[in-house]
């Protein structure tokens, strides 16, 4: 299993994404991440926005903006609801969307700079 690269904070960015000066915006916290995970069509449409390979939803678009903030301030501005989102978002990836998780990860974190700091994270989750 491959180590958690951030780039996944940007699927849960679907659920809530927007930068603004302390916070992201909760404007997205309401999205259904169950249901898009659920969907096979649905996420690997977010997938081809993140990936610049597809046409983006006003909530992709947003959480392409946001991705690089999140990556470099290790979601400091996600409330709770956005990390516990985030959480689930990448898990599923790595489970059960194993080449896409590879791509998001080379391309969002090619260096695998941002990996460590989420490995814990995900791990202290798996624990619980």
């Amino acid at each position: 299993m491959r180590s958690a690269s951030f780039f996944l904070l940007v699927l849960v960015a679907v659920a809530a994404t927007w930068a603004a000066e302390e916070k992201y915006t909760n404007k997205f916290d309401n999205v259904d991440i169950d249901r898009i995970l659920a969907n096979g069509r649905i996420l690997t449409n977010y997938i081809r926005c993140l990936m610049e390979e597809g046409p983006c939803t006003q909530e992709g678009r947003e959480l392409k903006k946001t991705l690089p903030d999140a990556l470099k301030t290790g979601c400091s501005k996600c409330n709770e609801k956005q990390k516990q989102a985030t959480e689930k978002v990448i898990r599923h990836l790595m489970t059960n969307r194993k080449s896409d998780w590879d791509n998001l990860s080379k391309k969002y974190d090619p260096q695998g700079e941002y990996k460590k700091n989420y490995e814990s994270l995900l791990s202290k989750a798996a624990k619980a």
